[in-house]
């Protein structure tokens, strides 16, 4: 190179050294390469004169074929569906064995709140429900003596007919013998009558009662931690022997074993896509290297929106898009909040 400078200085001419940085992006502007380039031309002393665009298209044609990223239709974020699980008891947090990280099944019982206080209540109104029921009438043995002297009078009316037949008893007697009978059973009824007033009364007093054992049942029930539904972990947001109060969170858990990446694309790509169409997911492996996975359209936005300011130019945030959703199992290498590109087929 030292020699061809000289060269170039004995025939009056000066070696001019230029540098070009250039820099191509494409879609939603993401910077796809950027490189400098440098080059040397003779020329004059006092004027140059620089036949740059041939340099420029070599250097064009050198950067497109050098590393550049693959070209995809639309890019998001990773999500899942989260479901904080809250407490719906109060009392002291006896046991809490849950880690973040940890996976749960459904049906996991997983903690119990302090029922001490739920139970002694309970036992109260158990209390509560025997004394009264102590206060129902024996209806059996009130109405016993009653029905003895109907008995009797009965077979006293029976004895009278046999007597009017043989003219030794008059029919006055026998009349009175069933007026007798009469008012006896009419005392029954009337006795039976108010001894189920009494019961219904009695037993209209123990059925608050009954409710709030029911009540204090479902409490201690719900004392009982389980969780709800199948997944990971996320986040634990109290400690065993804390005191919580019903609706406190205690930990968030989302099933991992499928992401959604939720993604935008603009009205002229709306009509390339439908639901349950198979598309491919990129995610970065490496500085230059992409993981591919397959992903299934599961939702497309009917309403168009302005761009999420998340996309880097004023221009494009102005612009209105479509939500989707693309559905990704997840071999543990996803995580939420990745970014990811999509590329329909």
């Amino acid at each position: 190179m030292n020699n061809n400078n000289d060269k170039l200085l004995r025939n009056g001419l000066k070696p001019l050294r230029l540098f070009v940085d250039l820099i191509f992006t494409k879609d939603m502007g993401r910077l796809i390469t950027r490189g400098t380039f440098s080059f040397t031309v003779p020329c004059q002393l006092s004027i140059v004169k620089l036949p740059i665009l041939p340099y420029l298209i070599c250097f064009a044609l050198f950067t497109a074929s050098c590393g550049t990223e693959p070209e995809y239709d639309a890019s998001g974020t990773f999500e899942t569906e989260e479901t904080i699980i809250s407490a719906e008891a109060s009392g002291t947090l006896k046991s809490f064995v849950v880690d973040e990280g940890q996976k749960l099944k459904e049906g996991d019982l997983i903690g119990y709140i302090d029922t001490l206080q739920l139970y002694l209540k309970k036992k109260q109104l158990k209390s509560q429900i025997a004394s009264t029921l102590s206060q129902l009438p024996d209806v059996s043995t009130q109405l016993a003596a009653l029905k003895s002297q109907l008995k009797t009078a009965e077979r006293e009316r029976k004895r009278l007919a046999n007597l009017v037949k043989a003219d030794a008893a008059t029919q006055k007697q026998l009349d009175d013998a069933d007026a007798q009978i009469d008012l006896i059973k009419k005392q029954i009824a009337a006795q039976k009558s108010s001894l189920g007033i009494t019961t219904k009364s009695i037993n209209r007093q123990i059925a608050p009662l009954e409710v709030q054992i029911e009540q204090i049942n479902d409490q201690i029930a719900k004392s009982n931690i389980v969780n709800p539904v199948n997944g990971s972990v996320l986040t634990k947001y109290a400690e065993e022997k804390e005191v919580v109060s019903a609706g406190k969170p205690l930990y968030k858990i989302a099933d991992l074993s499928s992401l959604i990446l939720r993604a935008y694309i603009t009205g002229d790509q709306l009509p390339a896509i439908k639901l349950n169409q198979k598309v491919k997911v990129l995610t970065d492996k490496s500085k230059d290297e992409y993981k591919e996975q397959e992903g299934i359209i599961t939702w497309i936005s009917d309403k168009a929106e302005f761009t999420p300011k998340t996309i880097q130019t004023k221009d494009e945030r102005a612009n209105l898009v479509y939500a989707i959703k693309i559905k990704v199992k997840n071999n543990g290498y996803l995580k939420i909040g990745m970014y990811g590109e999509v590329k329909f087929e």
